[in-house]
């Protein structure tokens, strides 16, 4: 049809692979030993969070944002149309083990939530560094989830909310971990104590 661009497939992890990326960031022991060192705190108040601090989704190559980049790394046999926004492709989610084939389907979900960085020590950034953080490719901040899930667990820290997959927990904790000792985010006592039950699920 006149002005219908076909969609171009991206690649992704081959058919009937696991998902991209749920191995653990670092080795157990690296993770513990993370976890001892970020510094306890108080968990702060939501006073004056506002999503649009932490600007994203900021485009990363050509017309793609950091949102659909997200989508084609972790999704198999992704197809995205002129604009880059994915139309079609397959998702599972690694927080229930669900597969989905709707983009719509699907939210990417910042690990540590940006209102809970927010009260953890985001308060007191500069507005860069909560766009580094609200769009971070590098650590393992962003995953593709079931988006309904993805809603339960609002920004509730682990203490609160863990994945309904128990066998992801191991790698949920590490992720928390890591992004919480990148960014110098701050623990509380039963979040650390819920982190540290999650690595006894490591093998």
């Amino acid at each position: 049809m006149a002005g219908c661009a076909l969609p171009r497939a991206t690649t992704g992890p081959p058919s009937g692979s696991s998902v991209a990326g749920t191995s653990p960031a670092v080795p157990v022991s690296e993770a513990r030993k993370l976890l001892g060192e970020l510094q306890v705190a108080v968990r702060g108040v939501l006073d004056g969070y506002d999503r649009d601090k932490f600007p994203h989704w900021k485009t990363v190559s050509g017309g793609c944002n950091v949102r659909e980049e997200v989508l084609k790394r972790d999704g198999v046999q992704v197809e995205v149309d002129e604009q880059c926004a994915p139309v079609a492709g397959s998702w599972r989610s690694p927080y229930d083990g669900e597969m989905w084939r709707k983009p719509s389907e699907v939210d990417v979900d910042h690990v540590v939530p940006l209102a809970h960085a927010w009260v953890s020590g985001a308060k007191s950034w500069d507005r860069a560094r909560r766009e580094q953080f609200a769009n971070d490719l590098t650590r393992p901040q962003l995953r593709v989830v079931t988006d309904n899930v993805n809603q339960e667990k609002s920004d509730k820290a682990p203490e609160e909310w863990k994945p309904p997959l128990v066998s992801f927990w191991c790698t949920y904790a590490t992720d928390w971990i890591v992004v919480k000792a990148g960014y110098g985010l701050t623990i509380t006592v039963p979040e650390r104590s819920a982190l540290s039950s999650m690595l006894d699920r490591c093998g």
